[in-house]
């Protein structure tokens, strides 16, 4: 009987110390990485859609039905209120002209100085973004033979929600799909007040003008905007994976005396989901533990014995020389 009791306890306290090596591996799931504490620029900005469009779209019409006789102007040219951009005639000079034609050069001559051809003007400053006519093309007052704008502007789709943070003349950067390496300076010209709501989302047109419209610039284009909001020069900033809430208040944990992780009160101030600025609590040079889950080991009796591992057909290790 004596003996019996002995084995007993030899066996309870082999499992204890199985569920104890079990418990132990358990808990050391949680490592932690070391982040420093650094100085650097901060800036929060809102990020934005929206298609290259001129400001004051021109199209340009004839005075009267005719023929074209010169075109003076290409897509793309800069022109000033009052420059001829074409010339043409009406349709009885037309007429007349190709009359005169029919009994010679001095003929058409005559008539040329005689009845003038008519020119088409610039109403406006601005440049020629298409062209829909040639030398010799019949014409009607209401066709559109050229089409100008003054400038080019991104009509940006902001949503409601960060209307309030937008301001006329504030700071913004206009990035071309076309050309996502070119960054372009711009200010905010004009805030719609009417809104569109597509899809339950509720958004409002910003018109973008920027400082100075590049050549590559092309209506049409998609753009994404940037909208600067708020800044900070030689901010004290931390990871935001490091900072944490505890009973409302942010926290980090840092290196304690014996080197176990501590909470320490911290005041924070902006943020752009990445980085996060300090105002109390932390120094430049600090350094601050990011809590990491590590892969959880399963916990192992190690008094069961192993299985032997299988070989990727699934069954059983051979051992052994194969057959020829």
């Amino acid at each position: 009987m004596k003996n019996k009791w002995i084995w007993i306890v030899l066996i309870l306290a082999l499992g204890g110390g199985g569920f104890a090596y079990w418990r132990t591996r358990d808990s050391e799931s949680v490592t932690y990485r070391e982040v420093k504490v650094h100085k650097g620029d901060l800036e929060l900005s809102i990020l934005s859609t929206g298609t290259v469009q001129p400001e004051n779209r021109l199209e340009i019409k004839p005075p009267i039905a005719g023929r074209i006789e010169k075109v003076l102007v290409d897509e793309g040219k800069v022109v000033r209120k009052g420059q001829i951009l074409a010339w043409m005639s009406s349709t009885e000079r037309a007429a007349m002209l190709d009359a005169a034609r029919a009994k010679g050069k001095e003929e058409t001559k005559r008539w040329e100085e005689m009845y003038q051809p008519t020119p088409i003007l610039a109403p406006i400053n601005g440049m020629i973004i298409l062209r829909n006519i040639e030398s010799g093309q019949t014409i009607t007052n209401t066709d559109a033979v050229l089409v100008m704008s003054d400038r080019l502007t991104v009509k940006a789709q902001v949503d409601e929600t960060d209307l309030a943070q937008i301001k006329l003349k504030q700071d913004a950067t206009i990035v071309l799909d076309a050309y996502p390496s070119e960054k372009i300076p711009a200010v905010v010209d004009q805030i719609a007040y009417e809104a569109k709501t597509v899809n339950n989302v509720t958004t409002y047109l910003v018109d973008v003008l920027p400082v100075k419209a590049p050549e590559m610039m092309r209506s049409g284009m998609t753009a994404n905007v940037n909208f600067a909001t708020e800044s900070r020069k030689d901010a004290l900033l931390v990871s935001t994976e490091a900072v944490r809430t505890g009973e409302g208040k942010p926290n980090v944990l840092v290196r304690g005396p014996s080197g176990e992780p501590t909470e320490r009160e911290i005041s924070i101030g902006l943020s752009d989901g990445k980085r996060t600025e300090v105002t109390e609590g932390l120094a430049e040079g600090d350094v601050v533990l990011i809590a990491q889950a590590k892969a959880k080991e399963k916990g192992v009796n190690p008094f069961m014995p192993k299985r032997p591992p299988r070989n990727s057909a699934g069954g059983g290790a051979k051992t052994g020389k194969g057959g020829g």
